[in-house]
């Protein structure tokens, strides 16, 4: 049986629950509810099993706070023996407008350090799903912004959009990261 890795990148604690940060976590909430299956805390994060046609998805919200994400990464890629490209990190993303997505095959971690940890610990070479938080903050604001609650407003935008987040995982694992990168990039750039 296939199987595969979905991180959804996040801060653990209830503080933490409603901020732009934790896009990632977010995401796989609404992927697990949809599967009707619960995290359970394991080793570097909390951790589900669901299947899809086939498929087994291991989903991951890492414990170990955003900056050591490789941490759990790492961890589970190796105790599951799952291979990189069949693995996909969900995260928030400020240079991108609120309401975007946008899949990637690999790339550089920019700005987020819990990219970055990733990358130092197993490389660049693994896909990642970006969802736009925006970047609507003075200068300097940058840790205070990302730590805040989404406005009621925000959510009224994002809810459609971790439900099209949900769509894409489910491509990426029965589909590829090609197909649905094509997909999927043509469709939210066009404004469809």
């Amino acid at each position: 049986m296939d199987k595969f890795l979905i991180v959804g990148l996040g801060n653990p604690g209830a503080e933490y629950a409603p901020t732009r940060h934790n896009a990632g976590y977010m995401v796989l909430d609404a992927f697990a509810k949809a599967s009707n299956v619960v995290f359970a805390d394991r080793r570097y994060g909390y951790v589900c099993e669901t299947t899809l046609r086939g498929r087994k998805l291991i989903l991951l919200k890492p414990t170990t706070y955003m900056n050591l994400s490789g941490n759990a990464v790492r961890y589970w890629l190796n105790k599951e023996n799952i291979d990189e490209s069949h693995m996909l990190v969900v995260v928030d993303d400020l240079s991108l407008p609120l309401g975007t997505l946008r899949l990637k095959a690999s790339g550089s971690a920019g700005t987020h350090n819990g990219l970055g940890h990733i990358q130092q610990l197993i490389g660049q070479q693994y896909p990642r799903l970006r969802l736009g938080i925006g970047n609507e903050f003075p200068r300097g604001a940058q840790v205070d912004f990302v730590l805040g609650a989404f406005t009621d407003e925000e959510q009224t935008v994002l809810q459609p959009v971790i439900e099209t987040a949900v769509e894409i995982i489910k491509s990426f694992v029965l589909a590829g990261i090609d197909i649905t990168m094509n997909q999927y990039n043509k469709k939210r750039s066009s404004g469809v």
